[in-house]
């Protein structure tokens, strides 16, 4: 089963199961897979022409082009959540954090920080950086290896903090 298919297993249960919750967070991830594939069309078109046929099947989302969107929408969440703590709404920052659970079904088994750690200092030792100037190239290798199994966030942190030692 891919991951479209698991998404709109999820929802057609959680529709019959009444869970709002589940069903609002599930129709705001489709539209944006939604809209993912309306931007991947216009790429398309605007390079060539194809079948109607042959637009739909390039148009299809891959399981990892769904992790990105997955992971974009549970990374606009925690930025919501750092806006509503500081405005005091606890109420939306429960709700926020209730959204990106029902997300993180979606992405595959995160990465811990002491594994992040070890994967990015196998990078510096194979690639040679040795200071800040080559993060760009130390980022580039995890990103790729890592694919959605952490935050940018935490590995740009934990990049930062081995290359200043």
């Amino acid at each position: 089963m891919s991951l479209r298919e698991k998404i709109e297993a999820d929802f057609k249960k959680a529709l019959k199961e009444k869970k709002e919750l589940t069903l609002s967070t599930l129709r705001m991830l489709r539209a944006a897979l939604i809209d993912r594939e309306k931007q991947k069309r216009f790429q398309l078109l605007s390079k060539e022409s194809f079948s109607e046929e042959e637009l739909a099947n390039r148009v299809k989302l891959s399981d990892e082009e769904i992790i990105q969107v997955v992971s974009s929408q549970v990374k606009k969440r925690k930025e919501s959540i750092e806006a509503y703590k500081k405005g005091g709404r606890e109420d939306l920052v429960e709700r926020e954090e209730k959204e990106i659970e029902v997300l993180k079904n979606y992405l595959p088994e995160q990465l811990s920080e002491e594994e992040i750690e070890k994967m990015v200092k196998e990078i510096i030792n194979k690639i040679g950086a040795s200071d800040i100037k080559d993060m760009g190239k130390v980022m580039k290798e995890i990103l790729e290896k890592i694919k959605g199994k952490a935050d940018g966030k935490t590995i740009s942190e934990i990049v930062k903090r081995l290359l200043s030692k």
